[in-house]
């Protein structure tokens, strides 16, 4: 009979070590806190603190760092950078073992969390969980990390809807909050929103450069850059994107549009942009303003006509978005005629004019020169008559800020959309309590469902359609500030009140221009 003799490994086939001459075991730590709150920032210092005295207090560990995540979410982990670093520094051989206080401080998705775990311990690496006394090498440690790691998950899943509850609880009552360290002007002091005047110099700027000075907004970008204006965030360059979510946002104007996106999974943290999925709330007067409400609007107001045009606004050409062509109703550009000799010359031509497949336009060419000296006449005409002016413009903002009939037909709209949705439950109840002809339920609700249709979007015109006039009224009473405190009499070329006064100059074929200024006046020269 043969004999069997054991030869005992001498590597330990999990941890890769020699069982003969034990080798200290490379040690890291892992911690994080969810939030960057000053409470919160001082658990994140005393963590680190603990875990590097707690590692280098043992002589078998070897010290290997400690990794920390502050002000992140455990609920996912692709944004976690520490975590991500100690993961591929365990793969490369550079950690043995890691420790952190909880599976919930791991991770709070169970799908992470095993994971991970298969994958360091595949490359020998184990992880100790303090608060639940558990080390993944054990052979029954998946089970109960999988039980604890779902129970960890349901947990985040609980806080999670009780802090969205509470988001929109405050919501509801008004309560304004901003992201103060990406969101340029405003300060909390003592729990207040303020106003940080050095922030807000660059918004003022930002609005007066777009509305007075016809600015671009990638012009504006430029500048800021130009002139070394600090970035909300405080480093990077401006971008289109910055300028123009400044002057879209209406915080800048003392308001306050609430719950504009919302995060549809507690899992990945996703932001969405409600587009009607969950209620809005608008504050009014929540807090110190930088822009007057007038001035605001007007913005918008610029913002939609400019992109109606859809011609961009040109630095070199203040006259590319007002100039038209009266034939198609293109934008007069810049053309420059020999501009490789001393004949060189630059002309405001109809950007239409040679277009393939079309009539060529007759109107004529002009001078800069031109346009700016016609200009001057039809402003000083048109200001001979200031009292009449202003007196334009206010009965401009009477007609506008006039929604009466709008308002009836909203409520007429609203109380036919509730009709339909009584007959429409009435039906279904209906064939819920007794047999009927399914295809003659299904034609009568699908009746009810068009007209219900018909009538929301009819609403929903007639609803905007409201907000626009009310806008356009608020933007005019910036215009009508403008017109009060404008000169009678300009003797050059005023690009301000080319911007904010005129709202159009129309080429007309026999040459002349038509200047139509905010509230109606019309001049041809």
């Amino acid at each position: 009979m043969a004999n069997v003799r054991i030869i005992a490994p001498t590597i330990d086939p999990l941890t890769k070590q020699s069982v003969a001459s034990p080798v200290k075991r490379k040690v890291a730590a892992y911690a994080r806190v969810s939030t960057d709150t000053d409470e919160q920032y001082s658990s994140y210092e005393a963590q680190v603190r603990y875990y590097t005295a707690y590692i280098q207090g043992r002589p078998d560990w070897e010290y290997a760092g400690v990794y920390a995540d502050e002000g992140i979410s455990g609920t996912n982990t692709k944004k976690r950078a520490q975590f991500n670093k100690m993961i591929e520094d365990a793969m490369n051989g550079g950690i043995s073992l890691i420790v952190t206080k909880s599976i919930s401080r791991f991770a709070r998705n169970t799908l992470d969390t095993i994971t991970y775990i298969r994958k360091l311990k595949a490359a020998g690496v184990e992880v100790f969980f303090e608060k639940e006394n558990l080390w993944t090498f054990d052979s029954k440690s998946e089970m109960v990390l999988s039980m604890l790691a779902a129970i960890a998950q349901e947990e985040s899943r609980s806080i999670s809807e009780n802090v969205k509850m509470g988001i929109r609880w405050g919501f509801k009552e008004g309560k304004v909050s901003m992201p103060y360290k990406r969101f340029m002007g405003y300060d909390k002091v003592d729990g207040q929103i303020t106003i940080n005047e050095e922030e807000a110099k660059a918004v003022r700027l930002i609005y007066a450069w777009y509305l007075r000075d016809g600015m671009s907004i990638c012009s504006i970008a430029k500048r800021l850059n130009e002139e070394g204006v600090p970035k909300p965030k405080g480093s990077g360059e401006w971008k289109f994107p910055h300028v123009r979510s400044i002057l879209r946002n209406e915080k800048y104007k003392g308001d306050a549009l609430l719950q504009k996106g919302y995060v549809e999974s507690y899992l990945d943290h996703s932001l969405k942009k409600n587009d009607g999925v969950l209620p809005q709330y608008y504050v009014e007067n929540s807090h110190p303003a930088i822009i007057t409400k007038e001035e605001w609007n007007a913005v918008q107001v610029e913002m939609k006509r400019r992109g109606d045009f859809r011609s961009p606004v040109s630095p070199s050409n203040p006259f590319r978005s007002k100039l038209i062509c009266g034939c198609c109703g293109r934008p007069y550009g810049v053309k420059v005629w020999h501009s490789n000799t001393t004949h060189r010359k630059e002309i405001l031509q109809c950007s239409g004019k040679f277009a393939k497949g079309k009539e060529k336009c007759s109107t004529p060419n002009l001078t800069q020169a031109e346009v700016e000296e016609r200009f001057v006449k039809a402003y000083n005409s048109c200001m001979e008559d200031r009292d009449g002016v202003i007196g334009d413009i206010e009965a401009v903002i009477a007609e506008l800020s006039d929604t009466s009939n709008i308002d009836r037909r909203i409520a007429s709209l609203t109380e036919e959309l509730a009709e339909i949705k009584t007959l429409a439950e009435a039906l279904v109840n209906d064939n819920k309590s007794k047999p009927q002809d399914q295809n003659e339920y299904s034609r009568k609700y699908g009746t009810l469902a068009e007209r219900y249709d018909a009538k929301r979007k009819a609403l929903d015109e007639a609803i905007a359609s409201k907000d626009a006039r009310l806008s356009k009224s608020e933007a005019m009473k910036a215009y009508l500030d403008e017109a009060k405190s404008a000169p009678g009499t300009i003797l050059e070329f005023d690009a301000t009140l080319w911007n904010v006064l005129l709202e159009k100059a129309t080429v007309n074929k026999g040459g002349t221009i038509t200047f139509r200024f905010r509230g109606g006046a019309e001049i041809t020269l």
